[in-house]
């Protein structure tokens, strides 16, 4: 039961800050970009709740400080997951399934890839499970190192600043709406996982129509 509720704490954005500030952020942002069991943590909501908690206080952090500790490790963590993925290589495309691990992750974060590129490593940062397997996917496919620095650093400067910013900005512009925070956060899931679920519907759509032809 202690399990359980730990982990349901680790999903409250809310919770998360209350009981670890931001050393606990900082640790579930490099775990959920660095590490495969990380996809279920609530990266978007948690960001976006650390500037909000900021503006209002509850968070007694600069902002400057904030941005730069959290963008960090969300770059961190992706140089990690990067060079697992390249030690791995296509070790990890055999890797059995777990309580923690689903090879249709893989599968997800690869459509994503065919469908945006190199660009996907940017644009991934915003989007739930291939926001923890793309660095993953493009070191076990040897994507040139140095350009993966300069994408990961762009990403991460673009979702930490984007999302704790509108946070910030909202919460001094109106503090009520921390009564709303539960909403705001499932708000925010919603519609981080619409391009994951747009590319799978056109995957299965041309799949379809593959096996038709």
């Amino acid at each position: 039961m202690e399990i359980f509720k730990l982990l349901h704490s680790l999903l409250d954005p809310e919770r998360i800050i209350q009981l670890g500030g931001l050393l606990l952020v900082v640790a579930i942002v490099f775990a959920e970009t660095g590490l495969m069991i990380g996809f279920f943590l609530p990266g978007d909501s948690l960001l976006f709740t650390v500037g909000l908690f900021c503006a209002l206080q509850v968070l007694p952090v600069p902002i400057l400080i904030v941005l730069a500790t959290i963008t960090a490790a969300a770059i961190i963590g992706d140089q990690v997951g990067y060079w697992s993925g390249r030690l791995l290589g296509q070790k990890l495309f055999e890797k059995p399934d777990s309580r923690l691990f689903k090879r249709k992750y893989l599968e997800q974060t690869r459509a994503f890839y065919q469908r945006w590129g190199a660009s996907a490593i940017i644009l991934g940062r915003f989007v739930p499970i291939v926001r923890t397997f793309a660095p993953i996917l493009a070191g076990a496919v040897q994507f040139p190192p140095k350009t993966f620095v300069l994408y990961n650093v762009s990403g991460a400067f673009l979702w930490v600043v984007s999302l704790v910013l509108a946070g910030y900005g909202l919460g001094r512009a109106f503090p009520w709406l921390r009564q709303y925070i539960e909403l705001i956060a499932l708000g925010i899931v919603f519609l981080s996982v619409l391009p994951l679920l747009r590319t799978w519907w056109k995957e299965r759509q041309r799949q379809k129509t593959l096996s038709m032809s």
